[in-house]
């Protein structure tokens, strides 16, 4: 086999450990699992990414305001210093970043770029993940971009590929057409060329605000340009500066993250000229970090891996009575829903036929719900405040845990007995907690978005609700979505747990030995590897 090329995989956030607190949710967790992916395979991966000296939010619920946002400052004592500092200028000011080394998660290495050092009087650009505003996003983007590709030179890792995990790496980029121009002499359209040779980029979210862009004079400002001129910057990223567009032009080859979603990607940027191919390679999740060994070593005895499921449900009730003091019944049908707090999700539809809701929470149902809201999102907060009015109105029956983060995502998609997603179709990219839910024989109840349409059988390995429907009147979309949830439900889901347990566990088997290959992380980087790092592959 010849020698596999060396990729450096740029992500603003890695959810490698619960208590690793440089994460905000999905895209992060997927890049902890495509490092754990890569350690396991063998392959010459690192990673880049930026130590948050504050994280994202700690989110908390007050009888008094509801949702509040807290941020401790954290400290690590794992870090290993790599000796590395490099400067980025950032506002006509030069501001120098320390690299750390983290390795101890079972992962390929991470290298995380520090701003907190006392010869920066912008000692907080790496304080909050997401944080802020404009200008501190551009500078936080500047530093993971123009000093990750710095400080990859500085370590001597000499890469091949350049994967940005998101819009957000694009001045990594931006860096590298700088340097040939500057340093090889290329010309602008040369150096551009050299440098797509290079990049490949994974783009996430279909919905129009997840894809950032910048005015023009405020890159030119920040110092983000690297000496590119005004057009430049234009013909690269658009006018104002398009995050996402630029990094489909600066990519020899791109992907999505599910099948649906190249559909969705290909259509949502086919006015843009010179971008690159969207591919679609489907996310996986690390089956080390997310598959119980337990249910793993009982999936082929019906019996015992009942009881083994009957012991871990116990363990996340148990879990629950801890941290919010409702106890919930073992014997009644359990619902977990854990996401970000985004309307597109929808995470209230259950309740909105009324009459439904009343009858299925009085006699068969209860659910967990778990999620945050990004500390600037009012409507976020409102959804969660919705889900806690929903847990006063069905007391013992709803319950919401506090401060989503990974503990509580691997305690849901362990022990819940369903995992209810029903985005509005095609909005949902992927949707990677349902495949995590699936490899413990946690059933998905879901709407044909993101994944699932890839792995669902219906009433084989789960089920589907809203046969696919699509319509841009979210008022139509969400009525038929609703009809069908409560169908699929009543007549289905609950009559099948209450009354066949053995279908049910035939089910859960099912579900296993559908997903555990083929949707874990090491079959995603074994598909980077050979449809998007090795050119060979992709060269028609």
């Amino acid at each position: 086999m010849n020698k596999l090329p060396t990729v450096a995989y740029f992500s603003m956030e890695f959810g490698l450990d619960s208590n690793f607190k440089i994460y905000a949710g999905g895209l992060g967790i997927l890049a902890g699992d495509y490092l754990k992916a890569a350690k396991d395979l063998g392959y010459p991966v690192v990673g880049v990414g930026i130590l948050w000296k504050q994280g994202y939010n700690k989110q908390i619920v007050t009888e008094e305001y509801g949702v509040i946002d807290a941020f401790p400052i954290y400290r690590y004592n794992f870090l290993k210093d790599t000796g590395v500092k490099v400067k980025v200028r950032i506002r006509n000011r030069d501001v120098y970043c320390k690299v750390w080394k983290v390795d101890n998660f079972e992962n390929a290495d991470l290298y995380l770029l520090d701003t907190d050092l006392p010869e920066n009087a912008d000692r907080w650009i790496t304080g909050q993940l997401y944080g802020w505003f404009g200008e501190e996003r551009v500078a936080q983007e500047m530093v993971l971009g123009v000093g990750g590709v710095r400080a990859l030179k500085e370590l001597g890792i000499k890469v091949d590929v350049y994967h940005f995990n998101e819009g957000h790496a694009v001045f990594a980029g931006l860096e590298l057409v700088r340097y040939y121009m500057e340093e090889e002499g290329l010309s602008f359209e040369q150096a551009l060329s050299k440098a797509r040779e290079k990049i490949v980029f994974t783009t996430h979210t279909p919905v129009e605000a997840g894809n950032e862009t910048h005015p023009l004079r405020l890159l030119m400002y920040m110092g983000a340009n690297l000496n590119l001129t005004e057009e430049q910057l234009v013909h690269i990223g658009g006018a104002p500066f398009n995050m996402t567009v630029a990094a489909l032009r600066l990519a020899r080859i791109s992907n999505a993250v599910s099948d649906l979603h190249r559909i969705t990607a290909n259509a949502m940027w086919a006015q843009v000229d010179r971008r690159s191919r969207i591919i679609g390679i489907t996310n996986g999740v690390h089956v080390g970090t997310w598959a119980d060994r337990r249910i793993l070593e009982s999936k082929h005895n019906p019996e015992k891996l009942w009881q083994t499921h009957t012991q871990i449900k116990r363990e996340l009730l148990d879990f629950v009575e801890k941290r919010t003091g409702i106890k919930l019944r073992e014997d009644v049908l359990t619902i977990g829903f854990a996401r970000r707090a985004a309307p597109y999700k929808r995470s209230d539809l259950i309740f909105r036929d009324k009459e439904a809701a009343d009858k299925m929470f009085k006699n068969d149902l209860q659910i967990i719900f778990a999620g945050k809201s990004h500390p600037l999102d009012d409507t976020g907060k409102e959804i969660v405040n919705n889900i806690i009015a929903m847990s006063k109105k069905y007391p013992g029956k709803v319950v919401f845990l506090e401060d989503y983060d990974m503990e509580i995502g691997k305690m849901l998609t362990r022990g819940c007995d369903i995992w209810l997603n029903n985005p509005r179709r095609p909005l949902e990219a992927c949707g990677t907690s349902g495949m995590k839910a699936a490899m413990n024989g946690v059933l998905n109840v879901s709407t044909l978005d993101g994944w699932w349409p890839e792995a669902c059988q219906h009433g084989i390995n789960g089920w589907q609700i809203g046969d696919g429907f699509e319509s841009k009147d979210e008022k139509e979309q969400d009525s038929h979505d609703l009809k069908s949830l409560v169908n699929v439900m009543q007549n289905e889901v609950i009559p099948t747990y209450y009354k066949n347990r053995d279908r049910w566990v035939k089910m859960m088997q099912n579900s296993i030995e559908s997903t555990l290959e083929k949707f874990s992380a090491e079959r995603m980087v074994k598909e980077y590897y050979e449809k998007m790092y090795i050119q060979k592959s992709h060269e028609d």
